[in-house]
C-alpha cells in the first residue's frame, strides 16, 4: 500500500557532492518518520539519518556535519544532501517510512535502494 521510490545514486569522487530523493506514496500517515540507511558489501544495514513530519533530524556520528537530510511533506518525499563524499561512503542507500497503522500496527516500508560509489 505504500511505496517507496529513490533516485539520484551514481559514481562520484571523494570530497564531491551528491544529492538522493524519494518518494514516497499510497497510504502515507500524517504522522511518521522517513529516513536514509545504506548497506555495503558484506556488512548490515546501517542508519544514515532519519526526519520526522515535525522536521526533528538524527543523524549518524559518521555523517554529521557533512550530510543533510530534509523533507517535503506536501509531496510526501524525502532528501539526503551528501557532502565531503568518502569511498568509506560507498553503499546502497534505502529510502525507510516508519508509521504506525491501526490495523499492522508500527510497519517499515523500504525502498529498491539506490547504488552510491565514492572513487577517484
Amino acid at each position: 500500500q505504500v511505496q517507496l521510490v529513490e533516485s539520484g545514486g551514481g559514481l562520484v569522487q571523494p570530497g564531491g557532492s551528491l544529492r538522493l530523493s524519494c518518494a514516497a506514496s499510497g497510504s502515507i500517515f500524517s504522522s511518521n518518520t522517513m529516513g536514509w540507511y545504506r548497506q555495503a558489501p558484506g556488512k548490515q544495514r546501517e542508519l544514515v539519518a532519519t526526519i520526522t513530519s515535525g522536521y526533528s533530524t538524527n543523524y549518524a556520528d559518521s555523517v554529521k556535519g557533512r550530510f543533510t537530510i530534509s523533507r517535503d511533506n506536501a509531496k510526501n518525499t524525502v532528501y539526503l544532501r551528501m557532502d565531503s563524499l568518502k569511498p568509506e561512503d560507498t553503499a546502497v542507500y534505502y529510502c525507510n517510512l516508519d508509521q504506525t497503522s491501526i490495523y499492522a500496527g508500527r510497519r517499515d516500508y523500504w525502498g529498491q535502494g539506490t547504488q552510491v560509489t565514492v572513487s577517484s
